[in-house]
């Protein structure tokens, strides 16, 4: 491809992405296989002089934005170079490309025209983080728009995009706004040329409220002037539609009834950060993305999204059909022991009564002298010792009366008898 012109020694033009009121992007590759997106912006600077507030102004923010490189993140696009083209001394800004569609892109056919609540979550968390990052450094985006956000295919994340009106100076980002900036997603104070850290939190409360309601609150009907100012004016002075009302009636009609009623439980914390970033006064919302980050790590401890859910319900469900199989072996093989153990009971009771029986019907018996005429019943009791005295004597008696065959021990006859 022929090259347009040349932006700087050693970056090939391959050709414009995109353009637009606020500069062009353009494909680049540098010397070797490294592809970049270079961000062109449409105000040139004459003079690299230092007293020049122009220049000043983007030298000033160009250091910025490389502090925003020394920690890298995940979700803040790599600046990779800026500086001043070598033809006609446009201000650029080089970027890492990222491969994948843009919020713009996913919402439109074939995907749903709104985002589920967990993917929603899993965006406001990518990018609050990216908000964090940057206002660390002390740079302020200004140009958050769903465009300007990309889903990296590589490695599953959202990525903020486009630091163009970064290194604008305030008049140029103030004539920018006015006649090309993305009017749907700015916040009141930028239609008087004021950016603020509040100024991207507000942008990020449209992207989500887009997101869930599957339209941003003040849609543009047109690009002509008169709708501009309309969509501006709202943003200063109507109060945004309900969103939820305009979730329930975009919901993908192929969605079950289910996932529908499942998909219009949007958490209340959730609702809330988005109204407290879309307040009108700047000192009313989030103070910066800081702020804004904790707030939603505040309800992320232990949160999971749908899938993550799905798979633990699903190994909750597993784990409890093993336990029911468990327990129904174990009450099978404890009601078996049961009665086995029932049985093992009952022959040791019969068998000790048995025994004990034959022991006191032995020992208890007729005692017969062996010169009397006369039988007499002697009762004895089983742990007495025997004693004449306790024969009747109704007949006469031989002192050497016949001994029992079964001799009680000294320690007693129980102690004979085997137990179990």
């Amino acid at each position: 491809m022929a090259k347009v012109f040349t932006i700087t020694e050693g970056l090939e033009n391959m050709g414009a992405l995109s353009t637009g009121g606020q500069g062009s992007v353009y494909k680049g590759k540098r010397i070797g296989t490294v592809i970049s997106a270079v961000k062109l912006l449409p105000t040139p600077i004459h003079t690299e002089d230092a007293f020049d507030k122009n220049f000043r102004d983007f030298q000033n923010e160009v250091e910025k934005l490389k502090k925003v490189n020394e920690d890298p993140n995940p979700h803040v696009v790599r600046i990779l170079n800026s500086g001043l083209t070598e033809s006609g001394n446009f201000p650029f800004i080089e970027m890492e490309f990222i491969e994948g569609p843009d919020l713009e892109e996913l919402l439109k056919a074939p995907h749903p025209p709104l985002f589920t609540i967990s993917e929603t979550i899993k965006l406001a968390n990518h990018l609050a983080s990216a908000l964090s990052h940057c206002h660390k450094v002390g740079v302020k985006h200004g140009d958050i728009k769903s465009n300007n956000v990309k889903f990296n295919q590589a490695t599953g994340n959202y990525v903020l995009l486009d630091f163009g009106l970064a290194v604008m100076s305030d008049e140029q980002r103030r004539s920018s706004l006015r006649h090309a900036g993305a009017v749907e997603f700015m916040a009141p104070e930028q239609h008087h040329g004021e950016m603020r850290f509040e100024t991207d939190l507000y942008s990020f409360g449209i992207i989500l409220y887009e997101l869930l309601a599957g339209t941003v609150p003040f849609p543009l009907i047109n690009k002509s002037e008169m709708s501009r100012n309309m969509v501006m004016l709202s943003h200063v002075e109507k109060q945004v539609p309900d969103l939820l009302e305009l979730r329930k009636n975009r919901l993908p009609e192929q969605w079950p009834d289910n996932k529908k009623a499942d998909e219009m439980r949007v958490p209340s914390w959730l609702m809330q950060i988005i109204y407290k970033c879309l307040e009108k006064a700047p000192e009313d919302r989030f103070a910066n993305g800081m702020e804004l980050y904790e707030a939603l790590s505040n309800h992320n401890d232990g949160l999971l999204n749908k899938e993550e859910v799905d798979r633990l319900i699903s190994g909750l469900k597993s784990e409890n059909e093993r336990l029911q199989r468990t327990l129904a072996k174990y009450k099978q093989v404890t009601k078996s022991k049961a009665i086995l153990i029932s049985a093992l009971l009952c022959f040791v009771f019969l068998g000790v009564y048995g025994i004990n029986s034959v022991f006191n019907t032995r020992d208890s018996g007729n005692v017969i002298a062996a010169d009397s005429t006369v039988t007499t019943k002697v009762p004895v009791k089983s742990n007495a010792k025997r004693t004449p005295d306790t024969i009747k004597k109704t007949a006469p008696v031989n002192n050497n009366p016949v001994a029992p065959q079964n001799k009680k021990t000294k320690d007693g006859l129980e102690n004979d008898v085997p137990y179990f």
